[in-house]
C-alpha cells in the first residue's frame, strides 16, 4: 500500500476518499435514521441535469451540479412535505428528468466529448487539488452545521411529534438536511460516481447502526468504515487494475453481507443457548 502513496494523483485520490467517508458518515447516517434512502437516491441521479448543464455553459463542475442538486432537492423536499402520498412518483419524474437532461445537454455540448462513465462510476483517481480544496471547504460548513444542530437534528430523527412540540424548526431542519444531501452527493458522485453514490451513503451507517448505541457513536463508526472502504478499494483498483469506485462499493458490499451473516450466527448462537 505504502508504495502507492508515491503517485500524487493517488494521494490526491486518498484525501478525496477520507474527505468523503467522513462527510458521508455524518449525513449518511441522517439519511439512514431518517429514511430517506429514496429521496437521496432521486437527487443523486437528478444531479447529472447539473453535470450537463455545467460543461453546456462552461461553468465549473461543483458550482453547476451543487446548484442543480440543491434547486432539485429543495423542490422534492417540499413534495415530500406537502404531498406525501405522491412523493415517490415525483421523486422518480425529477430523476428520470434529470437523468434525461444531464445527457441531453452533454450530447449538445459543442467542441467537447465527455467521458460518460467517469461520472456514472466515478473518477477518484483523476480529482484534482482545486476540488479537494472545494471539498474540504464543503466538509467543513456541513460538520459546523450538524454541530450546531445536533441536537435538534437528533430529536428530528427519532421523535418529530416531540421536537415540534417543543418548538424545534422542523421543516427548516428538513430543508437544510436535505441541501446538505444534494451537496454531499455532489461531492460523493467524483468518487463512486452516480450509479454507486446511494451504496457509499448508506452501507457504512447501516452496518454502524446495529454495532453503536448513540447518533454520534454511529456518525463516527460510519466515518471509520467509509475511510476503510476507500482505502481498501483504492488498493484492490491499484493492484488488480479494477474500476476505482466499483471495488470500493464492491468491498463495502462485501462487509455489509458478512455483518447480516454475522448477525444471524449470533442470534442462532443466543437461540441454542437459551434453549
Amino acid at each position: 500500500m505504502i508504495e502507492i502513496l508515491q503517485f500524487e494523483f493517488m494521494r490526491n485520490a486518498l484525501y478525496a476518499g477520507f474527505l468523503t467517508s467522513i462527510i458521508c458518515g455524518i449525513i449518511g447516517t441522517l439519511i439512514v435514521v431518517n429514511r430517506l434512502v429514496f429521496l437521496a437516491g432521486g437527487i443523486a441521479h437528478s444531479a447529472y441535469g447539473g453535470i450537463g448543464m455545467a460543461f453546456f455553459f462552461g461553468l465549473p463542475y461543483m458550482v453547476g451540479a451543487i446548484g442543480f442538486s440543491f434547486v432539485v432537492a429543495m423542490i422534492m423536499a417540499g413534495v415530500s412535505l406537502k404531498a406525501k402520498e405522491r412523493a415517490d412518483t415525483i421523486v422518480g419524474v425529477l430523476w428520470a428528468v434529470g437523468m434525461a437532461s444531464g445527457i441531453l445537454l452533454l450530447d449538445l455540448t459543442p467542441g467537447y466529448n465527455v467521458d460518460l462513465m467517469s461520472y456514472l462510476f466515478g473518477s477518484i483517481l483523476s480529482v484534482p487539488r482545486s476540488d479537494l480544496i472545494t471539498m474540504a471547504a464543503i466538509g467543513v460548513v456541513i460538520l459546523f452545521l450538524v454541530s450546531y444542530f445536533f441536537r435538534d437534528l437528533l430529536a428530528m430523527s427519532y421523535d418529530e411529534e416531540f421536537a415540534q412540540i417543543r418548538g424545534m424548526p422542523v421543516k427548516r431542519l428538513y430543508y437544510m438536511l436535505i441541501g446538505m444531501v444534494a451537496v454531499t452527493v455532489v461531492m460523493v458522485v467524483q468518487v463512486v460516481g452516480l450509479i454507486l453514490v446511494i451504496a457509499l451513503l448508506t452501507i457504512p451507517p447501516s452496518i454502524s447502526e446495529k454495532y453503536t448505541k448513540s447518533l454520534a457513536k454511529m456518525m463516527l463508526s460510519s466515518c471509520f468504515l467509509g475511510m476503510v472502504f476507500t482505502t481498501g478499494g483504492l488498493w484492490l483498483s491499484y493492484r488488480y487494475d479494477m474500476t476505482s469506485g466499483a471495488a470500493i462499493i464492491f468491498l463495502a458490499s462485501v462487509v455489509f453481507f458478512l455483518s447480516l451473516f454475522l448477525d444471524r450466527v449470533i442470534l442462532l448462537f443466543k437461540k441454542n443457548i437459551v434453549l
